[in-house]
């Protein structure tokens, strides 16, 4: 059975509804609106989503897990001054100053 937008985004409000989540839109066609969520999903898409068959749930979530810990623990990110997210959270949660990067932005 067919479930269109307009019943996937009833069920998605009730759902934010219930668990107290505000829901915030991008405008449509403003991709720009939220660059860093674009990049995201685009890196999401060629490195993950455009690359694997996905045989069920738990196949797509065990292939999802090890490409998010693989992007959040070990590749490095340019914005981060060549870190990896996690050993960027660490170090900056660790240090009072901020790293050089981030200081002459």
């Amino acid at each position: 059975m067919y479930y269109g937008p307009e019943f996937i985004s009833i069920a998605l409000d009730r759902w934010a509804y219930d668990k107290q989540v505000v829901l915030d839109f991008s405008r449509p066609g403003k991709p720009t609106d939220n660059a860093f969520i674009e990049s995201f999903n685009g890196s999401l898409r060629d490195e993950c989503l455009n690359i694997h068959w996905f045989m069920s749930l738990e196949d797509a979530q065990e292939k999802l897990e090890n490409w998010r810990q693989d992007y959040n623990c070990f590749r490095p990110h340019s914005s981060l001054g060549d870190l990896p997210p996690a050993m960027f959270a660490k170090s900056f949660c660790s240090s009072t100053t901020p790293p050089d990067f981030l200081a002459q932005s």
